[in-house]
C-alpha cells in the first residue's frame, strides 16, 4: 500500500492546474448508459474512482476509448448486463447513479448496495423513494437494490433532505419517463449542473439546474454528443488553503472563481490576499493567518468538502474558532490524526473548537478518508519534521497527482510504494537483530 512522506517549512511558489470534477465525471459518463449513440467526454480526472466507473460500465456492457487528450467515448449501444455487482459497488458511492439510467432505458436494474468513504450515513432511500413515484417496484434482497419497471412516469418528487447523487439518479431517469418530473428540494451545486448540461446537449429537457426545483421533461431517446467537465472546486480549495497554511504566494488556473465564494471569502476573512479572474485565482498567504468559524452546508454555502483543510488552518491561525459540520455526522476523524502532530482541538458532538498553535509536528498519521487524507498532507507540508502519510488510496480516490501538483510548487513530499516499504522495513529489521 503506498504512502506519502512530507516535509515541511516551505512556503508554495508558483501556479497549478485543475483537473476536472470528479464528482461531475462520474455521474456525466454514467449518462452514456441512457443513449445508443456514442457520448464523448472530455477533462476527465486521472482518478481510481474514474477508473471504477469504466471498469463499471465496461462490465454492463458499454464500449470506451481514450484518445491521446484522455477524453472517454462511451458508446452503450450493445449494452447486455443491467448487473452492478457488489466488488465494484463497495469501493466507490457514486455507483448508485447506474440505477437510474439503467432502469429508464432497459425496464430493470440490479444494484448493490454502496460503499465509499466511512464519514456518515448517506441512505439511498432517497433514490429508492423517487423512483418509485415514477412508477418503479423496488425490492432490497441479498445486499442488491432490485428494481423493475416499464417505461417511467413523470412525478413531483420532494426529497426530504439535499442530495446531489439524488438528485443526479432522479433527474436522469427523468430524461426518459413519459410527461414531466419535477424534483423539488433539488441540490444545487455546480456538479448537478454540469450534469443537467450534458443530458441537455444529449437532447433531454432539463430546467432550473441550479436551483432548488428541477423540472424535467421526458423524451423518448436520448442521443450521443460531447462534453467537457467542469474544474473541480475541491481541488482548487485545497490548494488556495496548502498555499494559505505554508505562507505561499500560487496561481490557481483553470478554475470557475464563482464557484468557490464561500471558501474564497474565508480565505480573505483568515487574512489571505485574494485576486480572481476569469479562470483563475491568486491567493497571497498574510504572515500570520487569523482563524475563521466555519459552518457546513449545501451549496452555495461553505462545503463540507472543505471542512477538513480549514480545520488544519484554524490549527495553525491566531486565536480560536469553531467548525461546525451540518452535513454529515461522522466527518471529524481527521482531527485525532491532527491532535497527534500537536494541534489544539476540542471536539464536541458536530462542532469542533480549535485553537491554534505556533506549528506542528511530524508524527505518523493515517488518513480515513479523502478529504481527510488531503488535511493530513497539507498539514505534513506545514509541520516540523518528516510526515509519514498512510492509506493514501483514499486520496488517489478523488486528487490527479496530488504529489506532483504540490512538488512543482516547491512542496517535500514523495510517494512510496507499498511494495518499496516491504522490501526496506524486514532489511532494517534483520540488520537491527544482526547489530
Amino acid at each position: 500500500m503506498d504512502k506519502l512522506i512530507t516535509t515541511g517549512g516551505v512556503p508554495l511558489q508558483g501556479e497549478v492546474r485543475i483537473s476536472g470534477a470528479k464528482n461531475a465525471a462520474l455521474p456525466v459518463m454514467i449518462c452514456s448508459l441512457l443513449t445508443e449513440e456514442p457520448l464523448t467526454i472530455s477533462n476527465i480526472p486521472h482518478l481510481h474512482d474514474t477508473t471504477t466507473t469504466m471498469e463499471l460500465l465496461a462490465q454492463l456492457g458499454v464500449k470506451l476509448q481514450v484518445d491521446e487528450k484522455l477524453a472517454v467515448e462511451a458508446d452503450a449501444s450493445e449494452v447486455n448486463n443491467v448487473v452492478a455487482p457488489y466488488e465494484l459497488v463497495k469501493t466507490m458511492r457514486a455507483s448508485i447513479l447506474v440505477l437510474g439510467p439503467l432502469l429508464a432505458r432497459f425496464g430493470r436494474a440490479e444494484v448493490s448496495m454502496p460503499g465509499g468513504c466511512a464519514i456518515g450515513s448517506r441512505p439511498v432511500n432517497l433514490h429508492i423513494k423517487g423512483l418509485e413515484a415514477m412508477g418503479a417496484k423496488i425490492s432490497i434482497r441479498g445486499g442488491y437494490i432490485r428494481a423493475r419497471a416499464g417505461r417511467l412516469h413523470g412525478a413531483r418528487i420532494f426529497m426530504d433532505m439535499n442530495s446531489v447523487t439524488g438528485t443526479e439518479n432522479l433527474m436522469m431517469a427523468a430524461t426518459l419517463a413519459e410527461g414531466e418530473s419535477v424534483i423539488e428540494n433539488a441540490a444545487r451545486e455546480p456538479e448537478v449542473v454540469d450534469v443537467a448540461d450534458c443530458l441537455n446537449a444529449m437532447g433531454a429537457d432539463i430546467r432550473g439546474a441550479g436551483s432548488d426545483e428541477i423540472t424535467i421533461r421526458g423524451v423518448k431517446r436520448l442521443g450521443g454528443g460531447a462534453h467537457r467537465v467542469i474544474p473541480d472546486r475541491i481541488e482548487a480549495g485545497t490548494f488556495l488553503v496548502a498555499a494559505a497554511v505554508s505562507g505561499g504566494e500560487i496561481t490557481v488556473k483553470d478554475v470557475r472563481p464563482q464557484q468557490i465564494d464561500a471558501v474564497l471569502e474565508k480565505l480573505r476573512e483568515a487574512g489571505a490576499a485574494v485576486e480572481t479572474g476569469g479562470d483563475w485565482v491568486r491567493i497571497k498567504a498574510p504572515k500570520k493567518l487569523k482563524s475563521v468559524n466555519i459552518r457546513t452546508a449545501p451549496y452555495p454555502a461553505f462545503p463540507t468538502d472543505m471542512q477538513a483543510q480549514f480545520v488544519l488552518l484554524n490549527s495553525v491561525a491566531d486565536g480560536a474558532a469553531s467548525v461546525v459540520e451540518t452535513v454529515f455526522e461522522n466527518r471529524f476523524m481527521h482531527i485525532h490524526e491532527l491532535r497527534r502532530m500537536g494541534a489544539n482541538i476540542e471536539l464536541d458532538g458536530n462542532t469542533a473548537v480549535v485553537r491554534g498553535v505556533e506549528r506542528l509536528r511530524a508524527a505518523p498519521v493515517m488518513a480515513t478518508d479523502l478529504r481527510a487524507s488531503a488535511c493530513l498532507v497539507l498539514a505534513g507540508l506545514i509541520a516540523d519534521g518528516e510526515t509519514l502519510i498512510d492509506r493514501i488510496y483514499h486520496i488517489d480516490r478523488g486528487y490527479h497527482c496530488i504529489e506532483e501538483k504540490l512538488a512543482q510548487m516547491g512542496a517535500g513530499i514523495r510517494r512510496i510504494p507499498g511494495n518499496y516499504l516491504e522490501r526496506v522495513m524486514p532489511a532494517r529489521a534483520g540488520a537491527g537483530a544482526a547489530g
